[in-house]
């Protein structure tokens, strides 16, 4: 499938962004102990021990998961509607709900579900007639419908014509969100567009989405730092540990999006 990832890259990417996050790297330096203590190298698996320990502690520090995530976030401060330019359309992209898992069931929000608001909002203040939704479903998710029928039933529920919806159910990762978008956009003669998804995602899903030639304004929502400080933020906490998982899953994810040539 030209330009898309099959079904083993997908298995291969989750895998190393699985492997490469703190606690993926800190269980690896344990494994490794564990083997090098077995051998009766037992100084250097103290030292691997304590490698890891040190290594997931750091990343654990809100402090340390703060200043990592804002480093992305800064790039696209958050814009009051009214300063946003009319555009053809709002491209909100999946990744902020989980769709049900069987008929008859509702999806669930996560906790990008901003994204949706902020598609919602602003349609609502007429900065387009048209509100693209782009997200598909894994294949290792048993769910019962794609991401985007979930998310557009959402805005539905918000207000939003269901006839000024279009939906993108194709795509499993970002740069496919990109690519299946703008052909879609290409079909229905959409030029600019206003693209929303959460402030931390925003610099690898904007460079995809330009790559490809889309006129695409950032209007970034779902920010997660304040910039506010307090007195415990040194000390290790298992929400900073995931966020700071996810900071270093977008730097690696646009790295390798470089390398593959997609941003």
């Amino acid at each position: 499938m030209s330009g898309t990832a099959g079904l083993s890259d997908l298995f291969v990417d989750k895998l190393l962004t699985q492997l490469s996050s703190p606690l993926g790297l800190a269980l690896g330096f344990l494994l490794v102990a564990a083997l090098l203590a077995l051998r009766g190298r037992h100084r250097a698996s103290a030292a691997l021990v304590l490698t890891g320990v040190t290594w997931m502690s750091a990343w654990s520090m809100p402090l340390v998961s703060d200043a990592l995530r804002h480093s992305l976030e800064a790039r696209y401060p958050e814009q009051a509607v009214a300063t946003l330019p009319v555009v053809d359309a709002v491209v909100v992209l999946g990744g902020a709900m989980r769709p049900a898992i069987s008929s008859g069931r509702q999806p669930n929000l996560g906790a990008a579900a901003d994204r949706i608001w902020h598609a919602a909002r602003l349609y609502h203040a007429g900065c387009a007639p048209r509100v693209i939704v782009s997200g598909g479903k894994l294949p290792w998710h048993d769910v019962a419908t794609t991401e985007a029928e979930a998310i557009g039933q959402f805005l539905r529920d918000l207000g939003v014509p269901a006839d000024v919806i279009l939906l993108e159910q194709n795509s499993r990762n970002t740069r496919e969100n990109a690519l299946y978008t703008a052909k879609l956009l290409n079909e229905h003669g959409i030029g600019r567009v206003l693209l929303v998804t959460s402030a931390l995602h925003m610099r690898r899903a904007l460079a995809s989405f330009q790559l490809l030639g889309v006129d695409a304004v950032p209007a970034a929502t779902d920010f997660e730092v304040n910039g506010q400080t307090r007195g415990l933020d040194w000390l290790p906490d298992a929400e900073a540990l995931a966020a700071s998982s996810r900071a270093l899953r977008e730097y690696l994810g646009y790295v390798v999006y470089r390398w593959r040539g997609w941003v």
